[in-house]
């Protein structure tokens, strides 16, 4: 697991370890604002590293501060019942989920509140933002500004036990009464760092030139994840992040083992995008994004990336759920419960619960520091503790084991020395932990586990001191996204046979751990320990109920009953081919070991245009060249399944595409708009900006005030062609320092497929691509629109633009 270390880059730029060489004054700058009476403290925002650390003096009235302001949700016992039915088989509201919209009219702060706040802050002259799901208000503005709109004193700290610096407030938040009965917390008042970066690894050995380490054949074979007869075609995974990643190392990732699936795309929270320059963090990005690829291949993965601070945590919690996007999170980053802020813990579960109500299943890693989860933190290895967002009521934390294989296959597990676990101190032991080894009122981590310890660790391909190459890594952060990729597996079989998602998963694991299904669901880990708990039989505060035995645990989930040892066999048809409109017919055969059943077929990844038949004829006309990964299933009733996977290569044959560029007056050079649809004054021939060539282009955005334009034309793309949208950028601005004030986004049919900020500002233009194969046969809209804020200009300048096809 890797411990999210909160704003390091930005504790540095502020605060190097000398505070004399920052002007810091030892004596008070400014006198703490005063305080009225019918101010109301906020509980729980003040670090608890402040205890331990040194005052160097006041941070600068002037320096820029950015917090995120969370609000209460309403009618909280409403949605309390809410998501306890809609996990709960029997309830007639199983499955229901709510989409973002029906969260936020029932569950949300009211607009009215929103807007109160929001008037209370740009009253004390800061800028404000809010979430998309109305849940956090972002506000922006000076130390000074700051402390009158929170009645704080933003101190220079110094850790001598880190060696690192930071600011913080010295005092509790206030607000004014009307404020503070809408507001669940202030995250961003401190920029400190309690949690280290840190891999697990066997050793600190050079990377390598070939794998060493299991690969998605052992870990797929040791879990059965290769018998649940699905490869994550349509499911969508949400990676956490706080780092980047190189997407060629993920690229030789998927060459070496033999996979291919959906591009990994990034999402830039608050604007962050490390992938130009990924950080220390980028071994933890690329392990999460290649782990769920070795499990799941087809599914779509969505790296939200997010500023290192708590306002970025919970900027990206109320994103990912206000986005809808995907059914499965799984986060590798966290930190010890007693070393980070309540307030900011409970902003972001409340979009946990929002992500449980709209069927998000959320996977996170236990820890790697064993029972004493703040040892390399500032409350230090006396404490028992465990790591949050593993704790949290709404997610499944997952511990860590040492697997052992017979070749390809489950051999034993043992526990992992270090694996995180033990008791929240935080959240109250929710009504569905129950079974053989639960104790206790308060929430208890592990729920499940699965491969961590280094000694047994995987194959990674990711950057090494000086170039990337093959690494062995672990760590609790290994098992969250593997059991993330499996659940995305499950997904794709649910929706198959018409279920729900698996939405909050820790009620129905628990209901198949305490039923006749466990023994043949996970394998109970009982041998092992960490500093305080031992493995046990049952559930263990080590490995939780233990690791999946994925067929039988997605029989089981799905509704159904443990095979009894059954084995269905898919002939394998070998690799087919094919061509666009001309129709299809193949029968597929199989056989079961168990006398008088009757197969059912089901098929993943087929080509477009083609489906698979319950007696297992594949049949219909594919409609787009491709070559596609197929993998059919046979089904017997006992709930026993066999598999087959194969190559269908569909060409154009005699319908083959034409090469052509479908965008009109896509350099701007008619001096008009259309048939873009734009702003006022987007079209532009001034020399102020530069065209690319010739002289007209589109600048937007550049008024140094609040400004909103856009930039679309509908185009559509011939079947069975390949797309690529192409245009060139320049992003000029006054804007300083690292963070994105003023922001572009590309979407296509509302879909982001590239963002920029005035971080991404440089001299010339460059030319930025986008795939758009998948859109073929289709209408597609291309949008860009560009927001700047209250001050200081940023110019989005976009010119030569083109859909080519061929």
């Amino acid at each position: 697991m890797r411990p999210r270390p909160l704003a390091l880059a930005a504790a540095i730029a502020l605060l190097p370890l000398s505070a004399v060489s920052l002007g810091i004054t030892t004596a008070q700058a400014a006198e703490t604002p005063n305080v009225s009476t019918s101010r109301v403290a906020l509980p729980n925002t003040v670090t608890p590293a402040v205890a331990h650390s040194q005052k160097q003096g006041d941070v600068p009235a002037a320096q820029q501060i950015s917090v995120a302001v969370s609000l209460k949700l309403r009618n909280t016992a409403d949605l309390d019942k809410f998501l306890a039915d809609v996990a709960n088989p029997h309830s007639a509201s199983y499955g229901q989920y709510l989409t973002p919209e029906q969260f936020t009219a029932r569950y949300a702060p009211t607009q009215a509140d929103v807007d109160h706040v929001v008037a209370f802050l740009k009253a004390q002259g800061l800028t404000a933002t809010v979430s998309a799901n109305r849940q956090v208000v972002d506000a922006k503005g000076t130390n000074a500004q700051i402390a009158q709109a929170f009645g704080t004193h933003e101190s220079a700290y110094y850790d001598a036990s880190k060696s690192r610096a930071y600011f913080a407030n010295d005092n509790a938040a206030t607000l004014p009464a009307d404020v503070a009965a809408i507001v669940q917390g202030v995250s961003g008042l401190n920029n400190e760092t309690v949690r280290t970066a840190r891999l697990a690894k066997p050793n600190a050995s050079a990377p390598m030139a070939t794998p060493s380490g299991y690969g998605p054949a052992q870990y797929d074979g040791a879990y059965n994840l290769n018998k649940v007869g699905a490869d994550g075609t349509g499911v969508k995974v949400a990676l956490w992040e706080f780092d980047g990643y190189k997407s060629s190392n993920l690229t030789t990732y998927d060459t070496q083992f033999g996979l291919s699936g959906p591009t990994v795309t990034t999402v830039p929270v608050d604007g962050q995008n490390y992938d130009s320059a990924p950080g220390e963090g980028q071994g933890e990005v690329e392990l999460d994004s290649e782990i769920v690829r070795g499990v799941a291949p087809k599914a779509t993965q969505l790296v939200y990336e997010a500023p290192n601070s708590d306002q970025g945590e919970i900027d990206m919690a109320a994103k990912i759920v206000a986005d809808n996007q995907v059914s499965v999170i799984s986060i590798s980053w966290g930190g010890c419960e007693p070393d980070t802020t309540q307030s900011s813990m409970t902003a972001v579960d409340n979009s946990f619960k929002q992500a449980a109500a709209q069927g998000i299943s959320v996977f996170s890693a236990s820890g790697d520091d064993g029972s004493r989860d703040c040892t390399r933190s500032t409350s230090g290895s006396s404490v028992k503790s465990v790591d949050f967002p593993a704790s949290d009521t709404y997610v499944t934390g997952v511990g860590g084991t040492n697997l052992a294989l017979s070749g390809n296959t489950y051999s034993s597990e043992s526990a992992w020395s270090t694996a995180g676990g033990g008791v929240s101190t935080v959240f109250s032991k929710p009504s569905w932990q129950t079974g053989t080894g639960v104790t206790g009122t308060m929430r208890t981590v592990p729920d499940v586990s699965s491969n961590a310890d280094p000694n047994s660790g995987f194959a990674i391909y990711t950057q090494g001191t000086s170039s990337p190459g093959w690494q062995v890594y672990g760590g609790t952060s290994a098992a969250a996204p593997l059991w993330s990729g499996y659940t995305a597996l499950f997904n794709q079989k649910a929706k198959a046979a018409a279920k729900p998602n698996l939405g909050q998963a820790n009620p129905a694991l628990y209901a198949i751990a305490n039923s006749t299904n466990y023994g043949t669901t996970f394998h109970d880990v009982k041998t092992g320990k960490n500093q305080d708990f031992s493995t046990k039989t049952g559930y263990d505060q080590v490995t939780g109920w233990g690791s999946p035995v994925a067929d039988a645990l997605t029989t089981a989930l799905l509704g159904g009953t443990s095979t009894g040892g059954n084995t269905v066999t898919v002939t394998n048809p070998g690799n087919q081919s094919g061509k666009v409109g001309t129709a299809v017919s193949l029968q597929l055969a199989g056989s079961d070991s168990a006398s008088g059943q009757t197969l059912t077929y089901s098929a993943t990844g087929l080509p477009a245009g083609l489906s698979i038949s319950a007696s297992g004829l594949i049949s219909g006309t594919p409609t787009a060249a491709t070559t596609a990964t197929v993998t059919v299933t046979a089904t017997d009733g006992t709930g026993a399944t066999g598999t087959a996977n194969f190559t269908f290569t569909v060409t154009t044959g005699s319908t083959g595409c034409t090469p052509a560029q479908l965008l009109g007056n896509a350099g701007f050079e008619t001096g008009t708009a259309a048939p873009w649809t734009t702003s006022a004054g987007v079209v532009d021939n001034s020399s102020s900006e530069a065209a690319h060539s010739g002289s007209w282009k589109a600048w937007m955005d550049g008024y140094g005030s609040a400004h909103t334009d856009t930039v679309s034309q509908a185009v559509t793309i011939p079947a069975g062609c390949k797309a690529t949208f192409s245009f060139w950028l320049h992003v000029d601005t006054a804007e300083t320092g690292s963070t994105a004030y003023d922001k572009l986004t590309v979407t296509a049919n509302g879909t982001t497929v590239k963002s920029f900020s005035n971080v991404n500002a440089g001299t010339g233009f460059t030319q930025q691509t986008v795939d758009l194969s998948s859109y073929a046969g289709q209408t597609v809209t291309l949008k860009f629109t560009g927001v700047e804020d209250s001050s200081l200009q940023t110019s989005f300048v976009i010119d030569d633009t083109a859909v080519n096809v061929g």
